[in-house]
């Protein structure tokens, strides 16, 4: 039993970080990268690695909750055919979603 005194410890998500795995289906592609709104939609910061198959890997660390993102090919933005849902980003487009807890 807890003594009176000792706060309970609550178990939150929102500390959590937690690795997502995204795969992207463009063997055709010479340069493949996710970009979202976690590092301010830049093509640079999340380079994809291709892979013998066509497919391109990237693993990033998410804080808890929602976040809008795309795959960038080639300079063309990609929506995630496997994504959790869609939504729009700052300019309207539709943007692959991903929640994480």
């Amino acid at each position: 039993m807890r003594p009176s005194n000792v706060p309970l410890q609550r178990l939150q998500a929102r500390g959590t970080v937690k690795p997502v795995n995204f795969i992207c289906i463009a063997p055709q592609a010479s340069h493949v990268a996710v970009v979202g709104d976690f590092n301010d939609w830049s093509p640079g910061a999340n380079p994809m690695t291709r892979h013998v198959d066509g497919s391109w890997h990237a693993s990033i660390p998410f804080k808890h909750g929602g976040h809008a993102y795309q795959f960038m090919v080639d300079g063309q933005p990609m929506n995630d055919p496997r994504a959790q849902g869609l939504t729009r980003n700052a300019k309207g487009d539709k943007v692959s979603m991903l929640f994480v807890s």
